[in-house]
């Protein structure tokens, strides 16, 4: 039973997290479900970029604000806010990616972990 609640949780906060990267008009917004590959280190990692660092900085900034005040959940840990070329935003069940748009496409996380099931999103325009 503990196992559906979390799972819940995780949906809800994937939804969250893809809602703020559409308002701050993220592109290519990404998500892929990890929870079938063995040893996947969380169940969803999200994903988007933007065209400058100001962007990515708006996006990480609202992802935060609207997860925490929708599911009252902070992060566990993030790390990149510093340059702000890839910002990590670590919430256990959901790990968040916002990158410039060149460093998204050198890193190229969607064919690194390719056996996941990847979902695009549009844009809310």
């Amino acid at each position: 039973m503990q196992k559906n609640v979390e799972s819940n949780s995780a949906e809800e906060i994937l939804k969250q997290v893809v809602s703020a990267m559409q308002e701050k008009k993220g592109k290519r917004i990404t998500s892929l479900d990890l929870r079938e590959i063995q040893d996947s280190v969380t169940n969803y990692f999200v994903i988007c970029h933007a065209s400058s660092t100001i962007q990515v900085d708006a996006i990480y900034d609202y992802v935060i604000e609207c997860v925490q005040k929708n599911c009252g959940i902070k992060p566990f840990h993030k790390e990149g806010y510093e340059n702000s070329e890839w910002i990590l935003i670590d919430y256990f069940d959901i790990v968040v990616h916002i990158f410039l748009e060149e460093k998204r496409n050198f890193y190229n996380l969607e064919n690194l972990w390719a056996d996941a099931v990847q979902e695009e999103y549009t844009s809310d325009e």
